[in-house]
């Protein structure tokens, strides 16, 4: 026998299946539904926050809780094309919000593996949006040596492209990924609860330049984004045709 909550949270979902709720809009406040269904507020509240878990549903401080667009992207990793190219490629179009330029040195435990030089830097913090849905939020760490013009190109464009911009090309690049909820910030660029899953991808990459390389981590949550790589297999010689 399902709970309050469970009869509850069943119910809305069955709404969002059959368009009663429609993807991107909001729902009705918990108090109209703790109405309608004739159970508590922390009844409604705890199916409600299931649903949010679940990639359901989405609350915006202020404003309400909505139908969550179900939209999900593939990434190419590759790192011979930019992400513009590989979301044009993909039919979409990213754009790039500036959340913040400051000074400050690396903690997060799985960049600092990738830090070589240590102290501080400018840490470059930035949400790419398809469209208005955010998918992929950046931190990235590079020298303070770095003119600071080439920093703001860092802040306004995504990585490959600032690159780019000055005839610079990435080589090498080292790549740590895993799920893990989504952090501090990312919750407040996603829109998302405490304890939210994310793709995360900590990386290095160095450049032509030898003066430039990048520390950074890209967090997006699950539902939004899914990466894929193509690997070169490199036969043994006995195995090539005659």
């Amino acid at each position: 026998m399902s709970s309050l909550h469970e009869g509850v949270r069943e119910e809305i979902r069955k709404r969002i299946a059959d368009g009663t709720y429609l993807e991107g809009g909001a729902i009705p406040s918990a108090a109209q539904l703790s109405d309608e269904f004739g159970v508590s507020a922390i009844t409604v509240k705890r199916a409600l926050r299931d649903l949010q878990t679940s990639g359901l549903l989405t609350a915006v401080a202020g404003k309400g809780t909505f139908v969550k667009q179900q939209r999900r992207f593939l990434r190419e990793l590759d790192v011979g094309m930019s992400s513009t190219e590989d979301a044009r490629r993909h039919g979409q179009k990213l754009t790039m919000q500036l959340i913040s330029i400051t000074r400050e040195m690396i903690t997060d435990p799985s960049l600092r593996a990738f830090d070589k030089s240590g102290g501080i830097k400018f840490c470059i913090r930035k949400l790419a949006c398809a469209g208005d849905l955010p998918i992929m939020y950046y931190v990235i760490y590079v020298s303070t040596t770095m003119p600071d013009s080439l920093v703001e190109e860092f802040g306004r464009s995504l990585t490959t492209d600032a690159l780019k911009s000055i005839n610079v090309a990435p080589t090498e690049r080292r790549l740590v990924i895993d799920a893990a909820p989504a952090s501090t910030y990312a919750q407040e660029a996603f829109s998302i609860p405490a304890g939210y899953p994310v793709l995360r991808r900590a990386y290095h990459q160095s450049t032509t330049n030898a003066d430039i390389e990048i520390v950074g981590i890209i967090e997006s949550p699950f539902d939004r984004l899914a990466c894929s790589i193509t690997l070169p297999i490199k036969r043994r010689a006995a195995e090539e045709p005659s």
